[in-house]
């Protein structure tokens, strides 16, 4: 009788345990070469990381303007549920404040595509059991941060296989007042170049030769949804594969935290169809 109470006591001690893992949510500061600085980010991994040797597919979660890299776990805690379910990592780099995630031209102290799109994944490569091919790598992120997710992706085809878009500001040459966007280019009219080419809507037209999978998603009540809207149309026209989504919503967290479900099965699918196994 003893030892069947020990039995049972030690098989509630297992369960209970096994229902309280979750995924780890860690703080760490990766050096930045090119801005010579360090910078922080989020890591989330999921709770077999400490169990198993696994090596992991990884999604590349960026923040919006005026936001930082905790921005996403405080506002999204759900997405440690997100990273045990789908056997996936989650990386939320830091873009600064109002970076577009942009090297800036006029600016040498902000190399943010650089550092996301280089020295980020790297890093996580170098220092975690990540699966190191890009069709394990995916990048999206929320408004100013859905344009750097397709900003990035589309010039940096090599290190990401998916990407993605929420409530993005993808015309920057439509952001002429506020939010930093001339800090980061310049003179509207000297480097209305920068404005054109490197605004999403534009910079679509140059397909990279490795194909990328694509979700966008918008609001219908977010004040930018013309943005995505009017990238969407052109997607279409310019015959790159895609899947959009509009619904009812505001540029607002309760949009973006129901949005992000969507958007993460879309990559585990994506990822499963390269032969990535969760």
């Amino acid at each position: 009788m003893y030892l069947f109470i020990k039995k049972i006591f030690l098989f509630f001690i297992i369960l209970i345990v096994s229902l309280n893992s979750k995924a780890s949510v860690d703080t760490i500061f990766i050096p930045s070469i090119s801005m010579h600085k360090e910078i922080k980010t989020i890591v989330i991994t999921p709770a077999s990381y400490k169990k198993k040797s696994n090596t992991y597919a990884v999604v590349y979660l960026l923040h919006g303007a005026m936001g930082n890299s905790t921005n996403w776990i405080n506002k999204v805690p759900e997405l440690q549920s997100i990273a045990d379910k789908d056997n996936i990592m989650i990386i939320c780099p830091d873009g600064s404040v109002n970076s577009w995630y942009f090297d800036s031209p006029v600016d040498s102290t902000y190399k943010y595509e650089t550092h996301v799109s280089t020295e980020v994944p790297e890093y996580i490569d170098n220092h975690y059991r990540t699966i190191k091919d890009r069709k394990a790598r995916a990048i999206t992120g929320l408004s100013m941060g859905g344009h750097g997710a397709m900003f990035i992706a589309f010039r940096h085809a090599q290190n990401f296989g998916a990407c993605g878009s929420m409530s993005g500001a993808l015309n920057v040459s439509l952001i002429t007042r506020g939010y930093d966007v001339n800090k980061r280019l310049g003179d509207t009219i000297l480097n209305k170049k920068y404005y054109t080419d490197w605004s999403v809507l534009n910079v679509i037209e140059n397909q990279p030769s490795d194909s990328l999978a694509i979700i966008m998603d918008c609001g219908l009540q977010d004040f930018i949804y013309g943005m995505t809207k009017a990238t969407h149309e052109k997607l279409v026209s310019l015959k790159i594969p895609h899947d959009y989504i509009e619904r009812p919503g505001k540029h607002d967290w309760k949009y973006w935290a129901n949005a992000i479900r969507y958007q993460m099965i879309f990559f585990n699918e994506y990822f499963k169809k390269q032969g990535i196994k969760s």
